[in-house]
């Protein structure tokens, strides 16, 4: 993009925003001020109209209880978009409640997007035009795994070899990088949403008792791991019984949500070392000195760092605040976007 003087002179002036528009959640960094939104990706829609009633936390407690007229949507799936139009009026939202922040009227800010590693260039138009019409002066599109690992300080422009596995909603990467490129990487389609709807499948399976994918997402969070607990947890959820119709409340144990999250753990640790296996070899001791870094709400799994640890005998470890890592890493390129102008997307 050529230097223009405007949008020079206005980035002094506008709120800059970082946002990573997350399946699950979408944050918000505003230069100077951090993380100001952190709000669920739902958007509550007239089914006639397909005008937007309620955003993010509004809309995702309206999920399973609104009336027929009303729809409640996820307009990203696996990360990308699926519906343009209510990503617009989300993003919209978002940008304008940043703004709040002030109390003075600002120019159009400047926004700096996390996408998954591997968008389509159809993918990445879709994210740009989108934060264009709700209000962007300019957008700049960072991959999250870069985002994440600028947040976290890992000196990926240096000569060696960084690992970050960033787990979300809809995606989980892998990705190697060193002298500010990436090495290796590998994503996949298995994440946080995924692991919701294994407890929730397995709670049906086994007791018959079909559950919210909210309530599925909470006994994930409360009692999820993939390393045996030094004491196992038990919490109680409910349901209705498929056979009776009749409302239950069950008692489910650690070690059940577990074995319903075992196959996506096998398959990401497995993806993790895949990545690692492609690693010429003169970086692997450069990659076992610095460790694997965890980003992402994934991360959050209790006994994920220990598993990858132990399957790898590589040090695993979590990022401080690791849910907010993609949107921090965003506020980092926004200080300065000329410094880290090659670590964004380019769009064709």
């Amino acid at each position: 993009m050529a230097f223009n003087p405007l949008n020079w002179i206005l980035g002094f002036f506008s709120l800059d925003i970082g946002i990573d528009l997350g399946t699950a959640n979408t944050l918000v960094f505003v230069r100077g001020k951090g993380i100001v939104i952190n709000e669920p990706s739902w958007v509550t829609v007239d089914r006639k109209t397909r005008r937007p009633i309620a955003v993010g936390e509004e809309a995702k407690e309206m999920a399973g209880r609104a009336p027929k007229n009303i729809t409640v949507v996820r307009p990203l799936r696996d990360g990308v978009i699926a519906e343009f139009e209510i990503t617009e009026e989300m993003l919209a939202y978002f940008i304008n409640k940043a703004h709040e922040q002030s109390i003075v009227p600002l120019p159009r800010p400047r926004v700096v997007i996390g996408v998954p590693t591997g968008v389509t260039e159809v993918e990445k138009r879709a994210v740009n035009d989108a934060a264009l019409l709700a209000g962007a002066r300019e957008v700049y599109l960072i991959e999250e795994p870069t985002a994440s690992a600028l947040a976290v300080g890992l000196p990926i422009d240096k000569v060696g070899g960084s690992v970050i596995v960033d787990i979300g909603g809809g995606t989980s990467e892998i990705t190697v990088f060193s002298m500010g490129g990436v090495v290796a990487n590998k994503s996949l389609r298995l994440a946080g949403d995924e692991m919701d709807r294994a407890v929730l499948q397995y709670i049906r399976t086994k007791y018959n008792v079909l559950i919210g994918e909210r309530a599925a997402e909470q006994v994930k969070i409360k009692i999820g791991s993939a390393f045996p607990l030094p004491e196992e947890k038990v919490t109680s959820v409910r349901g209705r019984n498929l056979i009776s119709g009749l409302p239950e409340t069950l008692e489910i144990s650690s070690i059940e949500i577990r074995e319903a999250l075992s196959p996506i753990m096998d398959s990401i640790v497995q993806a993790v070392k895949e990545t690692v296996d492609e690693v010429p070899a003169e970086m692997i001791g450069d990659v076992m000195d610095a460790g694997i870094c965890m980003s992402g709400g994934g991360a959050l799994i209790r006994g994920l760092d220990q598993r990858i640890s132990e399957d790898l005998r590589i040090h695993c470890w979590v990022a401080d605040d690791p849910l907010t890592c993609v949107a921090r890493g965003a506020g980092v390129v926004l200080e300065d976007i000329e410094a880290y102008r090659h670590h964004l997307l380019q769009l064709d």
